[in-house]
């Protein structure tokens, strides 16, 4: 199977917003919006194949390319490949389509709404949502001292947070939550439960499926067409590429990947390393965060290999 690397760009104009192209009739995926840019030639550094790519195709310069922002493996049917993601920090010209292609300016938080190649779709998750996903710790004894923890995470920027605590006797808990769900919407934050529909629904949360009731939710219990409706935003943890075409199944927003590194949590379980991330990082679409013995310290390694971010306990939790 043949690899290509591809580079793209994310070019805003004064106002925020984000240039999209349509690809023309005759190409694959023809009709379908993307991040402007093109293939890499042999020989060409990424920086070099971006500013060539874009002159050819909007007739416009780029001054100034700014950070990395991902880089998405995805395996097509007739192909591997590689999505380079680059920030534009300055740029001169005015864009134009000089390969018959359609252009348009869309707010970061319309993006959802075009229609996009695979690879794409998790440029747009990198550019609205949050890259931490924070996995709440099972309590002590002391509940004030369990939320002020988590009140010091939302403080220092946290703003997508898991709540899971197992073994926690379910009354305490679901008094937890709710406090929890109040702190959380007070700092802006979007806040899933784990494995329980019920009490997230109860809270206008959202929902965290384990794998093992991702499972049970995709074979479909009651028939096909007789799914509940779960809550929202609905994420789901995957060990495998079943996992993950059953998240897609589901309509999941995001999955967590794992574990990509060794963990005491998993001492028995030999990690996937990144080469794993990045085979499963293939399969599909969705937004993924890595976890298992990672950290904020490994942000930029996770985007280099395709996830949106990382989700830790330990890594994000204060103490």
């Amino acid at each position: 199977m043949r690899s290509i690397e591809v580079v793209a760009a994310v070019i805003r104009d004064t106002r925020g917003r984000i240039l999209l192209s349509r690809r023309t009739e005759g190409r694959d995926l023809a009709g379908r919006w993307e991040f402007p840019g093109g293939k890499r030639e042999p020989g060409e550094s990424p920086e070099e194949a971006l500013v060539r790519e874009i002159d050819e195709e909007l007739g416009i310069r780029l001054d100034a390319i700014g950070e990395h922002l991902i880089t998405v493996p995805q395996r097509y049917p007739d192909k591997r490949l590689t999505l380079d993601v680059r920030d534009i920090a300055r740029w001169s010209g005015t864009p134009r389509g000089r390969e018959g292609q359609a252009l348009v300016w869309v707010p970061p938080h319309k993006l959802h709404c075009y229609e996009m190649p695979p690879a794409d779709r998790p440029v747009v998750a990198v550019l609205d949502h949050p890259d931490r996903y924070l996995v709440t710790p099972t309590p002590g004894k002391d509940d004030e001292a369990w939320l002020a923890a988590l009140g010091e995470a939302l403080q220092a920027g946290i703003r997508l947070v898991q709540l899971r605590a197992p073994g926690l006797e379910a009354a305490r808990w679901q008094a937890l939550v709710a406090r929890a769900a109040d702190l959380c919407q007070q700092w802006g934050a979007r806040a899933l439960v784990n494995g329980d529909a019920v009490l997230a629904g109860r809270h206008g949360l959202g929902l965290h499926l384990p794998a093992r009731q991702l499972a049970l939710h995709a074979a479909g219990a009651g028939g096909p067409g007789e799914l509940p409706e779960l809550p929202r935003p609905l994420a789901a943890s995957c060990h495998s590429a079943d996992d993950l075409h059953a998240a897609r199944s589901l309509g999941c927003d995001f999955a967590v990947v794992g574990h990509v590194a060794a963990t005491p949590s998993h001492p028995d379980q030999p990690p996937i390393g990144w080469d794993g991330f990045v085979r499963m990082r293939e399969e599909v679409d969705l937004p993924l965060f890595a976890i298992g013995g990672l950290g904020a310290g490994d942000h930029e390694t996770a985007r280099r290999h395709g996830a949106q971010g990382i989700a830790a306990i330990r890594g994000f939790w204060p103490g």
